[in-house]
């Protein structure tokens, strides 16, 4: 199989591919066109049919699995297929793995981590807490194990929600073990719940795209609503402790523009959101040199770190 990102400009594509948007819209002469966005476990590319009406074009929906044949040009520096056949592939033809995003650590494994982290946790209440999310509610867990940190940026495959958990409460050990004004079972219990919400804001795969009420509230209200709802049932649980918790998930991000209710206002609260952002950003540097390959220029002006980067040469 030809993945995408294996492909370079001027080759012709025979392949299957999972159809992840596909949208009609027409150009400035008023000629129809369909617009799509094709995906395997190795990215996402644009493409489009420009004659959707022609012979070779059959009837095919969104998240279906599309054999297509076309021409690899660029786009606005971006690769862009130009489809000139396409069709329903039958089962049989490809394999569900080859299309969906997956971490490269172990899942399973990661989950012995996750319990680790839990077990380390010596309060009794935000022990239970945790035990309740994720020992005793088994298809919390699976959801969460199986669920991506987002539909972009970082961590966007299977296994990213838990795999950027386990690595924000891997910092937030380091914090809690080196800097002793922090209580590290609220500074764990806070890194191992801060993005729960997702299981609710993202849909499962293969579509990956935010629910209703993930536009409506976003995974930090979603979090600090599950996180009340459990506490309800645990007897006694102290109110400043589940306030505190609660102010840690809603200020993870940092600043009220990037979505946070409230702005730090715990030490905790302050650690978390330098963990979330640390992992979240290297993340994002992981992935963005990983998709240029081996290749060590300058990638240009990157929106997210206003800066222009470049990967460092290896020693």
């Amino acid at each position: 199989m030809k993945f995408i990102n294996e492909l370079r400009e001027g080759e012709r594509v025979g392949e299957i591919y999972l159809c992840k948007q596909k949208q009609s819209a027409v150009t400035k002469n008023g000629k129809p066109y369909e617009s799509l966005i094709l995906q395997d476990k190795t990215g996402t590319i644009d493409a489009k049919i420009w004659d959707p009406n022609s012979q070779g074009i059959d009837d095919f929906g969104v998240l279906d699995h599309i054999s297509i044949v076309g021409d690899v040009n660029s786009f606005a520096g971006a690769l862009q297929i130009s489809v000139k056949r396409a069709r329903r592939a039958k089962e049989g033809e490809y394999q569900v793995s080859d299309y969906l995003p997956v971490s490269e650590n172990n899942v399973d494994e990661m989950a012995e981590r996750l319990m680790d982290h839990i077990c380390s946790v010596e309060n009794p209440y935000l022990r239970e807490l945790l035990e309740i999310l994720f020992i005793e509610d088994e298809g919390f867990l699976q959801a969460f194990k199986g669920h991506s940190a987002a539909k972009t940026v970082h961590h966007g495959f299977v296994g990213g929600l838990l795999e950027h958990t386990i690595s924000v409460a891997d910092l937030c050990d380091h914090y809690a073990r080196t800097y002793p004004i922090l209580n590290r079972d609220l500074l764990i219990t806070a890194a191992l719940c801060h993005d729960i919400g997702k299981t609710r804001e993202l849909a499962p795969f293969p579509l990956n795209d935010y629910t209703d009420d993930g536009q409506l509230l976003g995974h930090i209200v979603i979090g600090t609503e599950m996180i009340h709802d459990i506490i309800r049932g645990i007897p006694d649980f102290p109110a400043l402790l589940e306030s505190e918790l609660k102010h840690c998930i809603l200020s993870h991000h940092g600043e009220l523009e990037y979505g946070s209710p409230k702005k730090p206002a715990l030490a905790e609260a302050v650690a978390l959101n330098l963990a979330d952002n640390t992992d979240a950003r290297m993340e994002t540097l992981t992935e963005l040199f990983g998709s240029k390959g081996a290749k060590k220029d300058w990638l240009g002006y990157n929106r997210l770190f206003e800066s222009n980067l470049r990967k460092t040469e290896d020693v």
